[in-house]
């Protein structure tokens, strides 16, 4: 095993400048590959640890206030966030004539606000919603695209440099006069380094990106969930309280 090692890196140290350089891409390629698979994968963990917690909190709680409060110390989860935002969305509405009872909405003062209000008002809440769900999916999705493009470019730059390689082999041929087997295998062994090296790149990178999609569809069909059934529930407590004759 420590000869194999030593080989790979003679190796790579006698490759041509063209070859190194390639090599030196791909390790660019792969520690920046790494790092974020490191990084989405604890965050994506955390957005699923703490999206949990939330859920069941919220579905406990019986005022928004409590859930509020308590969105605020999940600062993880992408749902407590875009429970925040329509949290303060109801609170902005509030301040124009509409106010939070309990987990609803009243009019303030004598008379009750036009149905048509209450309704105008759950529109922009579920724009406000809209928006936060994209947010928390784009923010999800930053840097994942790397990985696609790792996967898909580290193949053909380790077979540019292998190409490069053989194509100096060849050449060196040439001047030698000699295709002997002794002479054409350093060079060539010398060149599949950078397409064995691509390959290395590109296989986590994809697995990484396939797995981190699959992650980022669940959450995201979680937010929509979740901003639906939030905007149900303000929506009936308007219907009810027209009953109510609020």
């Amino acid at each position: 095993m420590i000869s194999g090692q030593i080989d790979i890196i003679q190796m790579v140290t006698n490759a041509g400048l063209m070859v190194q350089m390639v090599l030196f891409l791909l390790l660019f390629f792969s520690i920046t590959s790494w790092a974020i698979i490191l990084i989405k994968y604890f965050y994506i963990r955390r957005a699923f640890k703490e999206s949990v917690l939330f859920t069941d909190f919220f579905w406990k709680s019986r005022d928004l206030s409590d859930a509020f409060a308590r969105a605020k110390q999940l600062h993880g989860s992408p749902i407590a966030r875009v429970f925040r935002i329509g949290y303060l969305e109801l609170k902005k509405l509030s301040r124009s004539g509409v106010s939070l009872v309990g987990g609803g909405l009243e009019a303030n003062g004598k008379d009750s606000l036009p149905l048509s209000a209450k309704f105008a008002g759950s529109d922009n809440l579920q724009r406000a919603l809209r928006r936060a769900t994209n947010t928390e999916t784009m923010r999800m999705m930053q840097m994942v695209p790397f990985l696609a493009t790792t996967g898909n470019t580290a193949p053909f730059i380790g077979l540019f440099g292998t190409v490069w390689g053989i194509m100096n082999s060849f050449h060196g041929i040439g001047q030698r006069g000699s295709a002997s087997l002794a002479v054409v295998a350093p060079g060539i062994s010398e060149a599949l380094v950078a397409t064995a090296a691509g390959l290395a790149v590109a296989i986590p990178a994809v697995i990484a990106f396939n797995y981190f999609m699959q992650k980022i569809r669940i959450i995201e069909s979680e937010l929509q969930s979740f901003s639906a059934d939030f905007l149900n529930i303000i929506e009936r407590d308007i219907l009810s309280s027209k009953g109510n004759g609020r």
